[in-house]
């Protein structure tokens, strides 16, 4: 096995295993982050922040450290499903390459705009998150 294919494979498990890890997370405690919010109420003068996570509309009061935790991992679900796609991609390359030698699309362009859109939308959506999660955490809004 060349050291290529060794590092697309070990990108591959590690992708799996964090979706893996993200899913028991999720399941152990009810609901994450971006489905969630941060809400704040005054207590003798003072902003009080309230974490919320959501699963099935129904919000679930949390600490700080579990919200940030929950956005966090989050994030990170798009940045390894993109790396596990890129992966599979520089796996399959060879294959795809010669079976579409005769169509309009040649297997190399055609790989390199699969790998682009892949690439743009595993970025737009981890961007799209980590605003979320910062206009959470610097705005909250009131209760």
């Amino acid at each position: 096995m060349d050291r290529r294919t060794r590092i697309c494979l070990l990108i591959i498990v590690l992708g799996l295993t964090n979706f893996l890890a993200y899913a028991v997370v999720y399941i152990s405690i009810d609901g994450d982050a971006m489905n969630g919010y941060v809400r704040y109420d005054v207590v003798d003068g003072r902003k009080v922040l309230h974490y919320y996570l959501v699963k099935h509309g129904i919000p679930d009061e949390v600490s700080r450290a579990t919200w940030i935790y929950s956005a966090v991992h989050s994030i990170s679900i798009w940045i390894t499903v993109g790396a596990v796609l890129l992966s599979m991609l520089t796996l399959a390359k060879d294959r795809i390459i010669s079976s579409m030698r005769s169509s309009i699309v040649r297997g190399r362009t055609f790989i390199t705009i699969l790998a682009t859109v892949v690439t743009l939308i595993s970025l737009a959506v981890t961007m799209w998150f980590l605003l979320y999660m910062i206009r959470h955490l610097v705005s909250p809004a009131p209760l």
